[in-house]
């Protein structure tokens, strides 16, 4: 989040000190393209740059085709007939070496549609109030069209919708903020390590735990809340169910990851992970068979938690889970 915010910043600082600058976006990505949907970044006449739109020759075709734009522009006040691009542009680029048209020079077979934007005084004020909300960690939604930048503070129900009727005729929303929640049951060394890693994702991150004064959760601070509760039974109050959430638990004992798992057991997450080794996890789900809670329930958990690469240390651990969570996480992507 924060590589996106510092992009919106450089936008918005562009425009208040009269610096042209050009915002570069992938509104669509097919197959091994290297920049995603969503990817995004803005480059000014300055030579200053903030983000990225995947790397690569493409990435800096891209670039230079965008400072081609804005020097003429610093020049001339305005585009004009040397000038490459319009004001707004969409682009097609293929990955492949003979693709007929719009090859992009690189050959992972993907393809991307990116829109290249000389960005108007006219959209300061919505990219400060994006700027605003990325910086209290809210979502909202943007909208990008052949008229510009627009936010608004509804969040859309996806996280991404792109519709092109033609290159006059288009329109991409996306929900930006944090499109995932995590939250980890557990505030020990384990939860302090994968705090770090998951930080690095688009993932807010709540860790909770019994223990006051507990020196690992004093120590995390990468997480974005932390919390202190009386018993891990008031969790079914505390984590909501939802398609984007991501759940781990990873508590001291046995009768605590019990009782946070009971709590929770019944709401349907995108990720629910239990930390545990085989034995005491079997034992686990021997008893709630005997206590007749349903075996439906009981194969949606991530048990033992993460890749099985033999993780021994608390960053081996995380790096495991975290694996786990992204091939969920992007398991349907095209």
């Amino acid at each position: 989040m924060k590589k996106q915010l510092s992009v919106w910043r450089l936008i918005a600082d562009s425009i208040q000190q009269e610096v042209p600058v050009m915002l570069l976006y992938v509104l669509e990505s097919k197959g091994s393209s290297p920049g995603r949907r969503g990817f995004f970044m803005a480059v000014n006449a300055r030579d200053e740059m903030e983000g990225s739109i995947g790397g690569g020759i493409m990435e800096h075709k891209f670039i230079d085709m965008a400072k081609e734009h804005l020097k003429v522009v610093a020049r001339l006040g305005q585009p004009d007939e040397s000038s490459r691009l319009p004001e707004s542009a969409v682009r097609k680029q293929i990955h492949d070496k003979v693709a007929a048209k719009n090859r992009s020079g690189m050959i992972c077979s993907g393809e991307q549609t990116i829109f290249l934007y000389r960005v108007q005084k006219k959209d300061l004020v919505p990219v400060q109030n994006i700027v605003s909300s990325l910086q209290q960690n809210k979502n909202g939604r943007l909208k990008l069209s052949p008229a510009g930048i627009k936010f608004s503070k509804s969040i859309p129900k996806k996280n991404f919708h792109f519709a092109m009727n033609s290159k006059e005729d288009w329109l991409y929303q996306e929900k930006i903020g944090f499109k995932n929640q995590l939250f980890i049951i557990g505030g020990g060394h384990c939860a302090l390590s994968f705090s770090k890693l998951m930080s690095e994702m688009d993932f807010y991150i709540r860790v909770y735990d019994e223990r006051k004064n507990l020196k690992t959760m004093v120590e995390n601070e990468t997480a974005h809340e932390k919390h202190f509760i009386v018993d891990y039974a008031e969790l079914d109050s505390l984590i909501p169910a939802g398609n984007n959430h991501y759940v781990v638990i990873m508590t001291f004992g046995y009768r605590t990851d019990d009782i946070a798992l009971r709590a929770i057991l019944k709401k349907d997450f995108k990720y629910l992970g239990l930390l545990g080794s085989k034995s005491k996890i079997e034992r686990m789900f021997k008893d709630y068979r005997k206590q007749g809670i349903e075996e439906s329930l009981l194969r949606r958990i991530h048990t033992p938690v993460g890749l099985q690469i033999k993780s021994q240390t608390p960053a081996e651990i995380a790096v495991s889970i975290a694996a786990e969570i992204i091939q969920v996480k992007n398991k349907d992507l095209p």
